[in-house]
Order: C-alpha cells, then structure tokens, then sequence
C-alpha cells in the first residue's frame, strides 16, 4: 500500500516562503508574518486556503495530526492534538493541550463554577 503522507524530505523545499520551519522533526511550521484568511499557501507540497488569519508567530500542521499525537515544535513535545489536524490547519489552544501548563479558554469563563 502506498504512503498516502508527502515524503516531507523532499516537499519541505516546497513550502510557502512565509512559513518557517524550526527544526526537521517538528509537525507544525510557524508564521513569518500575519497570513490572512482566504489565501492560499504551499505545505509541504499541498495548497491549502486558509480559513482563518494565521497570526505571526503562529503554529500550522506541516502534515496532519491524529488526536491524541504529540505536536512537536523544535524538536521537542509541546502539547497533545486534542482533535485531528489536517494538514496547512492553525494548531492552537482549540486543537492542542498544553503538556505543561493549564490551557484556558475565553469560552471557559462560561462554565459553571468559572470564577469561583
């Protein structure tokens, strides 16, 4: 059966100049500069369109990410993938648990018992 994933060694040249890449083993590549909604970038040879900005300094799936999978940035675990993550998707605090500190949300504060 074929890899139906990209072979990353060779799609990784082929990758939007705007996205950044820390270290070889990461999942994620990080935002140069703000990326608006609605454009469409080159991931490790895959077009994807963007649904939403991706902020500077912020995380996209380099190749997709089941739930449960570790995310990895510069080298290291930084979190787990709350959710599946395709491929050229934001990885943030609504797909990612920190694996070191508490994630909270906006919407946390909805809760019952928020604030107590």
């Amino acid at each position: 059966m074929p890899n139906p994933l990209p072979d990353l060694a060779i799609a990784a040249s082929a990758t939007d100049s705007r996205l950044l890449l820390l270290f070889e083993d990461d999942n994620v590549l990080v935002a140069r500069m703000r990326i608006r909604a609605g454009e469409c970038l080159l991931v490790a040879g895959t077009e994807v369109m963007l649904a939403a900005d991706l902020p500077l300094g912020h995380k996209l799936a380099r190749r997709p990410i089941a739930a449960g999978e570790k995310i990895v940035k510069y080298g290291a675990p930084i979190g787990t993938a709350t959710e599946a993550i395709a491929i050229g998707t934001p990885v943030h605090v609504h797909n990612v648990k920190s694996d070191y500190t508490p994630t909270y949300h906006l919407m946390d504060a909805d809760k019952p018992g928020a604030g107590a």
